[in-house]
């Protein structure tokens, strides 16, 4: 495999084996297995012993051992012993995989279940003793026990120090029991004696109870057993002859008056195996614990060394890995050999088929035959001795192997199975840490029974809670389970598969437990009891069944959305026969229960429930059942909705990195807050700039840091971590800040050792020299990074001459803690070069000391400016400010330190960037700065300033980034109720053992009194007892064992009294007042004095007080108090002289008071009690119809005027009357009162509508009118609006073209004549000439341009002025508008002269005329033209020549007659005269009727058409008068003939127009628009004679009208 699919932490990493999976190994490791079967069946000490020495032969020279040694066993800083932590307790927890262990097996895993390891603190005795020895083997005996000695006495000394200085505070202040030496763990041997110790401070002194697993120890109830002493301030408890039953927790309790603490400690006993008289030890056993087996002095003491030990190491899914390392045991006694454990995260491992463990003698190894995700975390080899045990640790990762599918997901890992039963198993799993690039979707859950290899899918979707209940199993078979992970790209590959699991009831589990089984086939066989034992007896009768009864203390146990999970309790009565379940479910707000599994009965008391709907909520019952019957329901369940009931955790926050060592960092983080069954934490890193991350662990870790290995020297790693529960994985914290890889101070911190545990803190750092005279120097430098895990109380200083270049030896410059970072060394030798290195002390001893610094020369300073400043640091970091504080320099120069100047630059910035942060010096040793910039890095450093001048700068500070850490809270101030103020200050961050620091102008508040402190849980405060200027200050906070959790507050003079006057307002309160006593009037006329309060207690009380005399609440001042709104009301009926004067109110509520009064005298009262009186008559007239709005005008966009008002108690019988100027305007409907408005419309509106117009309205409950003047200045703005409106409403301007000229017109929707027209061309006033004029037609405003030139292009422009503005409309006449306007007006008048000039027919003939046979016709028209027209005459659409019977003539070019002189009735028909010159052709028509008489009485006359066939019958009455014609209508219907207009034009007509036919003739027998009344007669009925109904007479005139009039 390339390096290049390798991840980032192993490919630069030095430890890394690149060849580790030679199959070299793998043949060595079989080998082993050969020779170790061989040697067992011989049982030879002796063959096993040589086969030992062998087999070290054989690794040694190995290639596989070889590469063990470079790669696993390198030595570094981690090598050193790693405080590792076994559990301080546990109970017997049993592994039970089905039935699958023998009797020895679970014998040999009960007992080595009850071992634990010691604790931190004992263990971290044994490192510390081991090093002391260690050291001693190169001194003599006589220097080892001096140093001892010396070492005994400081301790001593310190000790007693410590204890006097706190016994000076005891009587003035009680303190709680502190455990200043907590008991340790132990793990003994049976029948030997353990001691626990503690020391414990306090004040009183405290009384000390020992406790086992909570049950207080009595010492009579079994004397001899325990022994509990108190003596010098020490409280122990010892344990005799120690036997099995003494495994247990031990507490120690300490009580005094302020309250109790506890500590805890754990007592492990081992019970050895083998029996007394077997004394062939084994190899990798220890001896027994008897003492007779040991030869030589009973206190000899065994001392185990580790060589080549392993180192942290990297693999991969599916690789094969070996730890291991050389161990030395002095003095070596072949016969006692120690006995090797194997430990992984806090578990001991046994061999199996995934791990594989081997002794040679010296050699430990530990093989990985197949990586999995399981086997990463941290591993100790424990090696075991009489003298006790000493440990070796490093951490394993594993990554997850290549994908199948590139961007699918890493496996799942962990998974195990939970609660199984019969037909049912729950598999919980652990999610991956890789997801492929995208979410990871779900998880399929697959399933194969013992025995064979066929997987079976459980589940058809995935599902992405980690927890998943498998049912459906067969009882009394074994299953394996495995995990697969599903994203968008693919399915990841199977996670390793779990233990084996039975599926059978744990009652029979249980039972199975303790009977010796016969060698494991994969499969249980279960046989069913008979339902009942036969007898021989003859009276035997069978057992009758018996119905099961109801199942009890039904749960449940789990919801997701996905699925329920059900548990209870099997019935007591259940007869003989095995009992089965029935499972109910009911949907909330139904009483509809519905079997869930009708078909297959349940065999276990556990079900799990799917396809339910999310988001409902359901409740459930069981019943039982056997052969016998179905048992009643049991009690339901609460309802229960589906849904996840766990969510996601949320997101760490505040991820820190630290330097550890030159290939990994340190990272912290703080916990997610409310998280519910956490399983642990991913890390990943990125190099700071590449975009990519990558994995740290790929096994959840607990707690909240971790070591991450595999990183690249030099590099810039960025951090992330998020938290993972069964509900998944949360979301990633924010990023760490960018961090270079190298090595830390002090070498760094071993895998396993926690700052939140009680370890020595790291060296400090930064040493540098702050003052040097001729015999001393001071010394200054920075605190270590962690504490390790308690507050450090102190240092110790060391120094060293160093002459020519060489060391000497280390010197102590202090013998008790000093608890500043500043300290003087005397006794030095002037111009000697010395070396410092500088330790912290905390409660758990002192720590490493410091890399050793530079060289200094201790010599005496001469220069004029001061030196340094130190201990620079910064607090209050935000967005865009901090605080920086430092302290004064030792050495101020010739001259006292005047001032300060701190200096600022971005963190990657060249050392030009450097700034001032103030401009000028400051006396203070404190600067706030402000304006950073958001997420930048800022480096801070300080000068000093006297009268020489500017002195040498600080160190720097450590980069700070410039932003506000989530949560943060400001310092607030309040003043309480009774004037008190206080600074609060709250943390929600609060770690174990943080405390609030109150400081005044940065510095420790020396005077108390003035202030007094409170604190409770997150909580503090400050309290101010006298504020006053010596208050003035900026006070601050800091929360100790917090990621620099402050904040500040200033109180300047403003500030100051601002608090003082509001504490006054809260000492001597007021009433609050919203507004103060005023007046009003109602609608009644009544008088309503009020005020408004802000708020006023149900207890509150009012006076109202009028000239020193308080009013009480009668008929005439009516009172009124709401304590609700805080309104006072007084209302008065009537204002009367006598109520002139002042009125006040009082308020009293509580300890506050106010007062507010209204003074009404003179003037002001006078006008009020008018303006009562007013509204008083306003009120009456109110009661009848009345105006609510009175008379007013207005303009319509249609330029009329509406007169209009608002009335309101308007009835049916209420009328209205308009009138104007007195008289009564008439309507012929009754007015609507539709929403209540009246209306009066005048359209035209002009100078006779000025007058005065009134309305009046009136019933039986009143009269009321209203009168609006339009005369003068009124009319004058009516008709200035209206002309407003009509100048408004004009149109653009438009161009037309007519005969005489070019008009330029517009319209408006109504013109007056005070509208006045104003014409413009070219911005000139134009007047009127006969060629230009103006007028007004209708609406229309024109202008007339006659016969218009070229001087008349350019601009027109109308003005219409109403009489106070001017209206505009524009038009721009030149271009193509004036010369398509000329040119229409050129054919226009052209047009003109043809028409006016054209053949034209002027009158004379008739439409129809009816004659009788036989008489003559003559017929005249007038003709015009210029010239003189031609005439023709036509009959039918055919020209008609002139002869003896039809005489055609045209006189004088005017007159043209047509004459018949014998009427026959072939001259019925259609007849046209034609004119016609050069400008056009016109005709006239005329239809000619015949008519032949009918006897005596009526004369018969026919209309017919040119053939002569009859139309219409006419009869004329011969007893009227000759000139009249009768016309005779049948009973049916008459109709009118219709007329149409034929206009002559130079063209031939339209031949449409030319009747057809003889019907055509009497239908469209038209001209002139005059009618002709006809007869229509049905073509079946002949109308006799005698039949006529109806009779017309038309007048021969009327017949012969002419057309023209």
């Amino acid at each position: 495999m390339s390096s290049l699919s390798l991840p980032f932490y192993q490919k630069h990493h030095r430890h890394y084996d690149r060849d580790y999976r030679n199959t070299q190994l793998s043949s060595t490791m079989q080998e082993y297995r050969q020779e170790e079967k061989r040697s067992t069946a011989t049982h030879s000490h002796r063959v096993r012993s040589k086969f030992s020495d062998e087999m070290l032969e054989t690794s040694s020279g190995s290639p596989q051992m070889k590469r063990a040694k470079q790669d696993y066993y390198s030595k570094g800083k981690e090598n050193e012993a790693v405080d590792y932590i076994v559990p301080v307790f546990r109970g017997c927890h049993e592994h039970f995989s089905g039935i699958t262990s023998s009797k020895d097996e679970r014998t040999k895993q009960s007992k080595s279940s009850h071992f634990a390891g010691e604790s931190h603190s004992a263990l971290s005795n044994t490192i510390e003793e081991h090093h002391i020895e260690k050291s001693a083997m190169h001194k003599s005996r006589k220097v080892a026990i001096r140093e001892s000695a010396e070492r005994i006495s400081l301790n001593k000394e310190i000790y007693d120090t410590q204890d006097f200085h706190k016994r000076l505070r005891e009587d003035s202040l009680l303190r709680l029991p502190e455990f200043i030496i907590k008991p340790r763990s132990h793990t003994v041997w049976e029948k030997q004696n353990v001691k626990l110790h503690c020391t414990v401070s306090g004040w009183p002194v405290p009384r000390v109870t020992w406790y086992k697993n909570n049950v207080s120890i009595n010492v009579h109830t079994d004397p001899g057993k325990y022994i509990i002493d108190s003596k010098y301030g020490v409280h122990s408890l010892e344990i005799n002859n120690c036997d099995f039953d003494d495994t247990a927790q031990y507490r120690a309790s300490a009580m005094n008056a302020k309250g109790e603490l506890s500590t805890f400690a754990s007592v492990v006993v081992k019970r050895f195996k083998a029996e007394h008289g077997d004394l062939s030890f084994h190899p990798g056993r220890i001896a027994p614990p008897s003492y007779d087996y040991f030869p030589g002095d009973p206190h000899m003491k065994f001392e185990v060394h580790f060589v080549d030990k392993f180192n942290v190491s990297f693999g991969k899914e599916g690789d094969t890995l070996s730890l291991g390392c050389t161990v030395i045991v002095h003095p070596n006694l072949k016969r006692f050999q120690p006995e090797i454990q194997w430990w992984r995260n806090g578990i001991q491992l046994q061999p199996s088929k995934w791990v594989e463990m081997h002794w040679s003698g010296e050699t430990a190894t530990l093989t990985f035959t197949h990586l999995n995700k399981e086997d990463e975390g941290l591993y100790t080899i424990r090696v075991l001795t009489k003298s006790g045990y000493e440990v070796h640790s490093a951490y394993v990762f594993v990554r997850d192997a290549d994908a199948e599918v590139a961007g699918a997901p890493g496996a799942p890992l962990d998974v195990y199975c939970l609660d199984a039963n019969k037909d049912y198993v729950i598999v919980t799993w652990k999610q991956p840490a890789v997801d492929g690039g995208s979410s990871i979707l779900g998880y399929f859950v697959d399933r194969c029974e013992v025995g064979t290899n066929h997987w079976v899918q459980c589940n058809d979707t995935p599902v992405k809670f980690a927890r998943f209940p498998v049912t459906g199993l067969i009882e009394g078979r074994s299953y394996i389970f495995r995990v697969r992970a599903v994203n968008n790209v693919g399915i990841s590959r199977p996670s390793r598969v779990s233990e084996p699991v039975a599926a059978l009831d744990p009652a029979d589990k249980a039972r199975l437990k303790g009977i010796p089984l016969a060698p494991w086939t994969g499969q249980i066989i279960v046989t069913e009891e008979e339902p009942a034992v036969k007898c021989c007896c003859p009276t035997y009768m069978p057992t009758e069944g018996v119905v099961p009864g109801q199942p009890t203390e039904l749960a449940v146990t789990e919801a997701t959305r996905n699925y329920v999970v059900l548990s209870w309790k099997p019935p007591g009565q259940r007869g003989h026969e095995g009992i089965m379940y029935y499972v109910e479910k009911c949907v909330a707000g139904t009483e509809d229960w519905q079997r869930v599994n009708p078909e297959i009965p349940v065999k276990s008391p556990r079900f799990a429930l799917f396809d339910l709907a999310e988001g409902k909520s359901y409740r459930f019952r069981v019943r039982s059942a056997n052969s016998a019957g179905i048992s009643e329901p049991s009690e339901p369940t609460e309802f229960t909705e589906v849904t996840d009931k766990l969510d996601v955790p949320k997101a760490p926050s505040h991820v820190v990195p630290s330097r550890n060592t030159d290939t990994s960092m340190v990272v912290t983080w703080e916990e997610s807050k409310d998280a519910k069954e956490l399983v642990g934490y991913y890390i990943e890193a990125s190099i700071s700039g590449s975009g990519k991350w990558e994995p740290c662990n790929n096994k959840p870790v607990k707690g909240k840091r971790f070591i991450c290995h595999g990183l690249q020297t030099g590099q810039l790693y960025k951090f992330r971590v998020r938290a993972v529960n069964a509900a998944g994985l949360s979301q990633f914290s924010h990023e760490s800040e960018a961090l270079e890889v190298k090595a830390a101070l002090g070498g760094g911190v071993p895998h396993g050792v926690f700052p939140e545990q009680n370890a020595a803190p790291p060296p400090p750092y930064g040493i540098t020299v702050l003052e040097s005279v001729r015999d001393s120097m001071v010394l200054g430098w920075k605190q270590p990074k962690f504490q390790g895990g308690a507050d450090i109380t102190g240092y110790f200083v060391d120094y060293r001459e160093i002459i020519d270049g060489i060391p000497g030896k280390w010197k102590e410059a202090n013998i008790k803690a000093i608890t500043e970072r500043a300290y003087r060394i005397h006794d030095l030798k002037e111009n000697m070069v010395y070396q410092f290195q500088v330790r912290a002390i905390n409660m758990a001893g002192v720590g490493l000391p410091s890399l050793p610094s530079e060289k200094f020369t201790c010599e005496e300073w001469t220069i004029a400016v001061p030196g340094p400043p130190h201990d620079v640091v910064y607090t209050e970091v935000r967005k865009n400010s901090l605080v920086l504080l430092w302290k004064a320099p030792i050495y101020s120069g010739r001259s006292e330190v005047t001032g300060y100047y701190a200096d600022i630059r971005e963190a990657d910035a060249d050392d030009e960037k450097w700034r001032s942060v103030n401009e000028k010096e400051i006396s203070k040793r404190y600067i706030k700065v402000q304006g950073l910039k958001e997420g930048v890095k800022y480096v801070f450093r300080v000068r000093a300033v006297n009268r020489a001048g500017v002195g040498k700068p600080s160190d720097l500070t450590e980069p700070v980034t410039a932003e506000t850490p989530p949560g943060t809270k400001e310092i607030a101030v309040n003043v309480d109720d009774d004037g008190v103020i206080s600074l609060t200050f709250e943390c929600a961050d609060m770690a174990e053992g943080s405390k609030f620091i109150w400081s005044k102008n940065y510095e420790d508040l020396i005077d108390s009194s003035r202030v007094t402190m409170e604190t409770k849980g997150g909580k503090t405060k400050i309290i101010f007892n006298d504020p006053g200027k010596d208050d003035l200050g900026i006070y601050s906070c800091v929360v100790t064992e917090t990621d620099g959790v402050s904040s500040s507050y200033a109180i300047d003079e403003a500030e100051l009294l601002r608090l003082l006057e509001l504490s006054h307002e809260h000492k001597f309160p007021v009433v609050p007042l919203k507004s103060e006593l005023a007046v009003e009037l109602l609608e009644k006329g009544q008088v309503r004095f009020w005020l408004e309060a802000e708020r006023l207690s149900p207890n509150g009380q009012c006076k109202f007080v009028f000239n020193d005399k308080e009013i009480k609440n009668d008929e005439k001042y009516k009172i009124k108090v709401d304590h609700k709104t805080g309104l006072v009301e007084m209302i008065m009926d009537k204002l009367e002289d006598i109520n002139e004067g002042t009125y006040t109110v009082q308020l009293q509520d509580g300890k506050a008071s106010n007062q507010s009064s209204l003074v009404l005298i003179g003037d002001v009262f006078k006008n009020l009690q008018k303006e009562a009186e007013f509204q008083r008559g306003e009120w009456l007239r109110k009661q009848g119809p009345h105006f609510v709005e009175y008379l007013k005008w207005e303009v319509n966009n249609d330029c009329s005027v509406l007169l209009k008002c608002k009335v309101a108690n308007i009835k049916k019988e209420t009328s209205i009357i308009w009138y104007k100027d007195d008289r009564e305007i008439m309507f012929d409907e009754k007015h609507d009162f539709k929403d209540g408005v009246c209306t009066l419309l005048v359209q035209q509106f002009s100078k006779k509508d000025a007058g005065v117009y009134e309305i009046v309205l009136k019933d039986d409950r009143g009269r009321d009118s209203s009168t609006l003047r339009l005369l003068e200045k009124a009319f004058g703005d009516v008709i200035s609006e209206v002309c407003r409106a009509a100048a408004q409403t004009a149109t653009d301007l438009k161009v037309q073209s007519t005969e005489h000229g070019i008009r330029i017109y517009s319209f408006v929707t109504y013109y007056l004549d005070d509208l006045k027209i104003i014409w413009y061309h070219k911005d000139t006033k134009l007047a009127s000439t006969d060629r230009v004029k103006s007028g007004v037609t209708g609406e229309q405003l024109w202008l007339q341009i006659n016969e218009p030139t070229e001087k008349d292009k350019g601009q027109y422009t109308l003005e219409l002025f109403d009489g106070k503005a001017g209206h505009k409309k524009s038009v721009e006449l030149s271009g193509t508008v004036f010369d398509e306007a000329f040119a229409e007006f050129q054919r226009l008048k052209q047009a003109a002269i043809a028409e006016k000039n054209r053949a034209r027919v002027i009158g004379g003939l008739p439409d129809v005329v009816t004659i009788q046979e036989g008489k003559s016709l003559n017929l005249t028209c007038n003709v015009w033209g210029e010239p003189v027209p031609t005439v023709s005459w036509l009959k039918n659409d055919r020209e008609l020549l002139g002869d003896a019977h039809l005489i055609l003539k045209f006189d004088s070019g005017k007159f043209a007659s047509f004459t018949i002189t014998d009427v026959r009735t072939t001259d019925s028909g259609k007849y046209s005269i034609l004119v016609k010159n050069k400008y056009g052709t016109e005709t006239g028509d005329f239809t000619l009727m015949i008519s032949k008489s009918c006897g005596e009485l009526c004369v018969a006359m026919y209309v017919a058409d040119a053939a002569g066939n009859v139309q219409e019958t006419l009869t004329k009455d011969t007893s009227k008068t000759t000139g009249r014609k009768t016309v005779i209508h049948t009973g049916g219907d008459l109709k009118k003939p219709i007329v149409e207009e034929l206009i002559a034009t130079e063209e031939t007509p339209d031949q449409t127009l030319i009747p057809e036919s003889p019907e055509d003739i009497v239908t469209n027998a038209t001209t002139n628009k005059e009618t002709v009344h006809a007869v229509n007669i049905s073509e079946k009925n002949e109308l006799p004679l005698q039949s006529c109904t109806e009779v017309q007479e038309i007048s021969d005139s009327d017949t012969f009208q002419n057309p023209n009039d």
